[in-house]
């Protein structure tokens, strides 16, 4: 179940309670006949994505349109369509209000919001078939109070890359309030304003680069069925702009986050959608970065001849990066990060040598502190699987350093796993490593 951020969204405009909600419907149906018992609690279920029986849907709409002087459609409050996890394709239009409810129940720290699991199967699969296939959008224009103009994409596209550089020195625990408030007071006012189609393409793609961001923030404060919203929101986004590259991108997320939920088949397919979707329109940088990820994923498979081949694409592709002609989402594939992916598919694969080789080279080279965390963390795993107890305490103690200040639930699950390994080698360099971690580890988000 998805949580119905669309009724969320209605019943506090409302300025009704739960509980008032749940007696007042009661009220309703006894005109009609009915007698219902509803409590707060019932109204807690639909909030987090479960359909009311009967005709209860409709008195929803009629309490709540009576309290707001206007007529209510199920589909305004998130019960279009019975009996389906996933509301069907909607207009541009109904998207965009699907999108805001979303980010203003984030904002409100909404609990059934933020701690909705992730879906999978076919409800996480159908954002990426829809994003590859017709139909597109012949007319993104739009008629509204606001008129957008030029100054204000610049200030979207200015935004996404402060709260991305924010993103990388602080973390995603510490960002995502802010890059959601920034959606709500400043973004959802422009997607709902007036534009022409070429300027609604270029809106919807600035939109969509800085909700990919919130995406970001939400995986790594361990929100993953928010982050996946909001990775689904970017992803239709792009498909409005008529950027595949950004489409590609999008889609870069959502196989790291199912690498991290062990979903490695969902992993090669979404990268290869990427790859074949988005043509001519994929970078090097990007290309690279997806190979890597397919490396990996076929790696944990046991599949090594394509985790091989992969490996060599990836390469392939990271020589022909030039850093000037890539757009700004790609810029996370920084020199050395190719290096650490295939460096984890090689482990996986069990050759140790050429996995050390290629985690060194990407420790050696220039990387943003979050990015080296991770590189330090990889060599670290490394070289304990060698045998080599004394270079991985102090590779260990470097990580810890440099994670330190970060609010960030993925790196404190990086410096575990490193400290889980440091303790089993039982040695006196590794020991003080993991008192070290120990320590980091104490300080609350």
């Amino acid at each position: 179940m998805e949580p119905n951020t669309l009724l969320d969204s209605v019943l506090d405009e409302a300025g009704i309670s739960h509980a008032g909600l749940a007696a007042h419907i009661n009220e309703a149906g006894r005109a009609r006949g009915m007698k219902l018992r509803y409590e707060h609690t019932a109204v807690a279920r639909w909030l987090k994505g479960q359909r009311p029986r009967g005709q209860v849907p409709d008195l929803i709409c009629e309490v709540l349109g009576e309290r707001l002087h206007r007529a209510l459609t199920l589909d305004d409050i998130g019960l279009g369509t019975p009996g389906t996890p996933r509301a069907p394709a909607t207009s541009l239009s109904g998207f965009v209000e699907r999108a805001t409810a979303l980010w203003r129940s984030d904002e409100q720290q909404r609990p059934h919001v933020i701690g909705a699991a992730a879906v999978t199967g076919t409800p996480a699969v159908i954002p990426v078939w829809e994003w590859e296939n017709p139909p597109e959008d012949s007319d993104v224009s739009r008629h509204g109070l606001t008129r957008v103009s030029m100054t204000d994409l610049d200030m979207l596209r200015a935004a996404r890359a402060h709260y991305e550089q924010m993103y990388r020195k602080a973390g995603g625990i510490a960002t995502r309030a802010r890059v959601v408030g920034f959606l709500n007071s400043e973004t959802a006012p422009l997607l709902r304003g007036a534009y022409g189609d070429d300027m609604g393409r270029q809106l919807h793609r600035a939109t969509g680069g800085l909700v990919a961001i919130a995406g970001i923030c939400a995986y790594d404060s361990n929100a993953h069925g928010l982050a996946q919203r909001y990775f689904h929101q970017a992803l239709r986004l792009a498909k409005a702009s008529g950027d595949r590259g950004l489409g590609a991108y999008v889609i870069a997320l959502l196989v790291t986050q199912s690498l991290f939920m062990k979903e490695y088949r969902q992993a090669v397919a979404f990268a290869e959608s990427a790859l074949r979707a988005a043509g001519s329109q994929i970078t090097p940088a990007l290309a690279a970065d997806l190979y890597a990820m397919q490396a990996k994923s076929y790696a944990k498979l046991g599949d090594g001849h394509s985790a091989l081949a992969c490996i060599r694409r990836a390469e392939t592709a990271a020589e022909r990066i030039r850093p000037g002609q890539e757009p700004d989402e790609t810029g996370y594939v920084q020199p050395g990060l190719v290096n650490i992916q295939v460096a984890e598919a090689l482990l996986s694969l069990g050759d140790l040598g050429a996995a050390r080789e290629h985690a060194t080279a990407a420790v050696g080279t220039p990387a943003h502190d979050r990015g080296r965390v991770h590189r330090l963390a990889m060599l670290t795993h490394i070289e304990l699987r060698q045998g080599d107890a004394d270079r991985a305490g102090a590779t260990a103690v470097e990580m810890t350093e440099r994670a330190r200040g970060m609010e960030s639930q993925r790196l404190r699950d990086r410096l575990r796993a490193v400290r889980e390994h440091l303790a089993a080698s039982e040695c006196a360099a590794t020991s003080e490593a993991a008192e070290l971690i120990d320590g980091a580890l104490r300080v609350p988000l």
